[in-house]
This record gives C-alpha cells, sequence and structure tokens, in this order.
C-alpha cells in the first residue's frame, strides 16, 4: 500500500485547510519535540535495562563464587 500523488496531495490540502498555514510550523515542532522526548525515554530506558542485567549478572557470578567457599568450610554431614 503505497500513496502516490494525489493522496498525498489531498492529505497536505486537508491539513493545511483544517490547522492553517500559521499553525502547521507549529505542529511541525511540537511532532520534533514529541520524537526527541521518545528516543531519550527509549535510550534511558534501555540503558537501565542493561545496568539491570550487568547488576544481575555480577550477582550471580559472585553468589557462585561463595558457594564453593561456604561447601569447603561447612562439615559433611552425610
Amino acid at each position: 500500500m503505497s500513496l502516490g500523488i494525489t493522496e498525498i496531495l489531498l492529505i497536505v490540502l486537508f491539513v493545511l485547510i483544517v490547522f492553517g498555514a500559521k499553525r502547521i510550523p507549529e505542529l511541525a515542532r511540537a511532532i520534533g519535540r514529541a520524537s526527541v522526548e521518545y528516543k531519550k525515554a527509549k535510550n534511558a530506558l534501555a540503558e537501565e535495562g542493561r545496568d539491570l542485567m550487568d547488576t544481575a549478572e555480577k550477582a550471580a557470578a559472585s553468589a557462585e563464587a561463595k558457594k564453593p567457599a561456604e561447601e569447603a568450610k561447612a562439615p559433611d554431614a552425610r
């Protein structure tokens, strides 16, 4: 499904009629700001997820390293 020249012109004409020539730049700026904020939030969430994964991996590695040392200290209960 692609838009042809006629469809694009109709959409532009509709936007021009509904919003007016003065409001279009304001709308474009608002859409641009929203896009930037969305990208910032997406990157922040991705970074937080990576940090959480790193922390979980370090905790798991630390727990595995402590486990053999604790088993060596504990007397054999068999």
